[in-house]
């Protein structure tokens, strides 16, 4: 088959068949090079076709003898709950009005963070807009994340109800750049743009972001989101100039502390298990793959290390989608360790009705990152990839 064939053809189609098998490996750098291709006829949604299929094997993600296959690591249960999960998403999204694509109608679940992150876990199940069973309700998110791009390129919504702010423009940037990435669509493209100048626009001289469009203090958490989004954008073929990348990896390497531990922010505040996985996250998208702030970083997330019962705290989903982006990026005995212990975890506490509780953000965005998280191992989208 040739690449212009593969696609047109629903990305879940073209894998129905070998969704849990391992493919071809190619590493991050080579999927740079051909994401800058992508307007030469290359698509995003070829990126993730049997062409070169996933999970990425790179060469600087340290595989172990022991890792198991996605086959394996996606039990027959934990598809079971991601498919619950993604069925609880399809029937709480709006179909009509002006909130039409949104995963409620007031709240937090009206919000672009819930919308985009909802969208990411359906791309995360190997459906690409307008292709495949959730081709539809993908759409639906993206229209609804285009919708609220205002004409100074942030993105949120203006119920104050969602309590929009930098997080939600961050995941809505990332979201929008794996849209377009296997779209190629002029409006994407074009809001998509206007969302990055805007996050550059914004960060500080220290290289961070905070919680409003302007240039302040900033967190950490906050800048994981926009760095991601960064990075998602860049790898689309959006430009991001050199000096916010650079300025950025500054930041988070000043906000990490002697014990591998990151800080809220790099003037100081508290340690926590969010902060680490963000900040080793961060140095991952940012481009950093090895050296002191990785490995010292790394000794530190294991130490919080998924147990039977859900950790406490109010950021459980949070703190567990950047640690296992950060321990899938690692590999080895990192990824061995973990991964089974968040899969069972999530199997073990998910509601019947196919969502997980979350004091976050309300129930669909605890079954968006829910659902992101048991598919990992499946490394549908490049954002998430090694």
């Amino acid at each position: 088959m040739h690449d212009a064939e593969k696609m047109k053809t629903p990305i879940a189609s073209l894998k129905a068949n070998s969704v849990y098998t391992a493919g071809p490996s190619i590493d991050r750098r080579a999927f740079g090079r051909i994401a800058a291709g992508i307007g030469a006829g290359v698509g995003a949604a070829a990126l993730v076709s049997g062409a070169i299929a996933s999970p990425l094997m790179a060469p600087d993600r340290k595989a172990s003898p022991n890792e198991k296959s996605p086959a394996e690591l996606v039990t027959a249960e934990a598809k079971r709950a991601i498919d619950k999960g993604l069925g609880f998403l399809i029937r709480n999204q709006v179909k009509s009005g002006p909130k039409r694509g949104a995963f409620g109608k007031t709240g937090m679940p009206v919000g672009v963070a819930t919308a985009s992150l909802g969208g990411l876990a359906l791309m995360c199940a190997g459906h690409a807009p307008g292709q495949g069973p959730y081709g539809r309700a993908i759409d639906m998110c993206v229209e609804y994340v285009l919708a609220n791009v205002r004409d100074t390129g942030y993105i949120a919504t203006r119920d104050r109800g969602a309590r929009e702010n930098m997080y939600g423009h961050g995941f809505s940037m990332l979201f929008l750049s794996q849209a377009y990435g296997m779209t190629r669509k002029a409006e994407i493209r074009d809001k998509l743009k206007k969302a990055v100048e805007l996050t550059c626009n914004c960060q500080n001289a220290q290289g961070g972001w905070r919680y409003q469009p302007k240039k302040s203090d900033a967190d950490l958490s906050i800048t994981v989101c926009q760095i991601m989004g960064l990075r998602g954008a860049r790898d689309s073929g959006i430009d991001v100039p050199d000096e916010v990348r650079s300025k950025c990896i500054e930041y988070v390497k000043k906000s990490q502390n002697k014990n591998g531990s990151f800080r809220y922010t790099m003037q100081g505040g508290h340690t926590t298990f969010a902060m680490t996985a963000a900040g080793v996250t961060s140095l991952y998208s940012a481009g950093i793959y090895e050296g002191k702030e990785v490995e010292t970083g790394l000794e530190y997330l294991m130490k919080y290390k998924p147990s039977g019962a859900q950790q406490a705290g109010g950021h459980y989903f949070y703190s567990n989608y950047y640690a296992i982006q950060a321990v899938w990026h690692a590999g080895g005995k990192h990824w061995d360790e973990w991964y089974p212990l968040i899969r069972d975890q999530l199997v073990k506490n998910q509601t019947a009705g196919g969502s997980w509780r979350s004091s976050e953000a309300g129930e669909p965005f605890g079954a968006a990152m829910g659902c992101i998280i048991l598919q990992m191992p499946l490394n549908y989208l490049p954002v998430f990839s090694p």
